[in-house]
């Protein structure tokens, strides 16, 4: 009934302008009212659905689950440094007590994906306050004073939150500070400065009123870049490093997101937190996920260590990929990475993991290696046996047809880049330096003479084991992918003690 009223109307008032126009009315005046009109209706509406859809993106991107400390894994050093950080903003009397001043920032610094958000969170939790978040790329504005008033507004946002939570402190967390917060030069981008200035004002200011208290916390990967009068004392009271968690830390994070999933009983999650070393904890998170994925889609009813494994290739490495080599290539490729797993197990007995033709992300083949235990510190002889390892591929090729081919290019980018660390830690010939005072022509000398050397040596480690390439070829094109077991068990029939 309603769409026929409205029919209907619409049919009047197209017969009454028809009858005005038939016996002489300008109708001009009259129509150019009623696009006005038309055009502020829409306007309005337009504007009410932006602020709509404003609201809803502030609330969702806003209003985080609860989260406590013992849900993030893999962490406890920074978890317990900000324990001890957020304690300030509870023990009020005893701040009170000793006079202490209560800290208004705490920067997390750290790589990607090692759950600096999540911590923030959790300090909110922690301290029971009110959790406010945002962006360091949602301030960056070149038109003049927005950047400043969305900082204004992010802290009134706090504040508001807060009193009508009931609560007596409030978390801001800005993510990526250093879109905002990187050092100041005077130069074009002046309103880049207005809104880190805004942001200092905002912080000094923090404790103006003692309810609600405000604690501020930030997340950079780019410590370095931010602007000394950010990060001084006074405003980032406290810098926690969060770095990659260590062997016991990744065993615990994959612990965590092992809870909701049907792992076999044969999963070692300390075998798997070995293979996975210099994995962060999103990584991790990605290992686990993509496991259930593939144990999903082969049908299976548990997630078995073969999943994972599968899991943590493509993590590192990428998808698998169609392309197609020629019989010629796959034999040149397969000696590449035969090359280098038999320098790395000539090395380092026992790293090898897994050896693969399949082509995986940008690789046609890869060698995974797996440490016996984290390692910090490298020694010369350490950072040599890692480029002799990286230099095998390109060895083996030479051994078998006399040339190198593209596939090294990123062994010897690689290999360039452990000299580089050698020649910065004062474990070359040239003794003590200063990498920044070295020539182009200079690096090159030191990049030659330890690569070429490094070359020989690894050429005639590997021409001892060439019945070990022929009958490990074999056995690696027919099944595209050998097991660090299947060609250790190989690799002692073929070694050159064995004959």
């Amino acid at each position: 009934m309603r769409s026929y009223w409205k029919e209907g109307l619409a049919g009047t008032a197209l017969a009454l302008l028809a009858f005005l126009l038939y016996i002489g009315v300008n109708l001009m005046p009259l129509l150019v009212v009623a696009g006005v009109v038309g055009l502020l209706l829409f306007a309005a509406r337009g504007r009410g659905n932006l602020a709509t859809a404003a609201g809803n993106r502030k609330s969702r991107g806003r209003t985080p689950q609860s989260l406590s400390f013992e849900e993030i894994g893999g962490q406890q050093r920074a978890k317990q440094e900000l324990i001890e950080a957020l304690d300030f903003l509870i023990k009020q009397d005893e701040i009170r007590q000793f006079g202490i001043r209560p800290l208004k920032g705490i920067l997390l610094t750290g790589p990607p994906g090692t759950g600096k958000t999540l911590l923030a969170k959790a300090a909110a939790h922690y301290t029971d306050s009110v959790y406010v978040a945002a962006s360091g790329s949602e301030f960056v504005e070149m038109y003049v004073g927005v950047g400043a008033g969305r900082i204004r507004d992010l802290f009134k946002e706090a504040r508001q939150k807060a009193e009508k939570s009931g609560k007596s402190s409030a978390v801001v967390f800005i993510d990526e500070i250093d879109a905002i917060g990187g050092k100041r030069d005077g130069g074009q981008h002046r309103e880049y400065d207005q809104t880190l200035n805004q942001l200092l004002t905002e912080m000094d200011g923090i404790h103006s009123s003692e309810t609600p208290r405000i604690l501020i916390m930030a997340a950079t990967n780019r410590k370095d870049t931010l602007d000394s009068a950010l990060v001084r004392p006074g405003r980032f009271d406290r810098h926690i490093g969060v770095e990659l968690p260590d062997k016991k830390g990744r065993e615990h994070i994959l612990r965590i997101h092992a809870q909701n999933k049907p792992l076999h009983a044969s999963v070692e999650l300390s075998r798997l937190a070995e293979e996975s070393f210099g994995f962060s904890g999103a990584q991790l998170e990605s290992v686990m996920n993509e496991g259930a994925i593939y144990a999903m889609r082969e049908g299976s009813e548990r997630i078995e260590h073969r999943h994972l494994s599968m899991a943590i290739d493509k993590v590192m490495m990428g998808e698998k990929t169609d392309r197609q080599a020629t019989r010629e290539e796959r034999d040149r490729i397969a000696l590449h990475e035969l090359g280098h797993a038999i320098a790395a197990e000539a090395v380092r007995p026992g790293s090898v993991s897994t050896v693969a033709l399949s082509p995986r992300g940008q690789a046609m083949g890869y060698v995974r290696h797996h440490p016996h235990e984290d390692q910090y510190l490298y020694t010369r002889e350490f950072l040599e046996g890692q480029i002799m390892i990286a230099l095998g591929g390109a060895a083996a090729e030479e051994l078998f047809y006399g040339s190198r081919s593209t596939g090294s290019r990123g062994d010897f980018e690689q290999a360039t880049g452990i000299v580089r660390t050698m020649v910065e830690s004062g474990l070359t010939e040239l003794g003590i330096v200063d990498g920044s005072m070295m020539t182009p022509d200079g690096w090159a000398r030191v990049n030659s003479t330890t690569l070429d050397l490094l070359m020989q040596r690894v050429k005639e480690l590997l021409d001892g084991y060439r019945p070990v390439f022929i009958e490990a070829l074999e056995v690696l094109i027919a099944e595209e992918t050998l097991s660090g077991e299947q060609f250790r068990e190989l690799l002692r029939a073929g070694s050159p003690q064995s004959a």
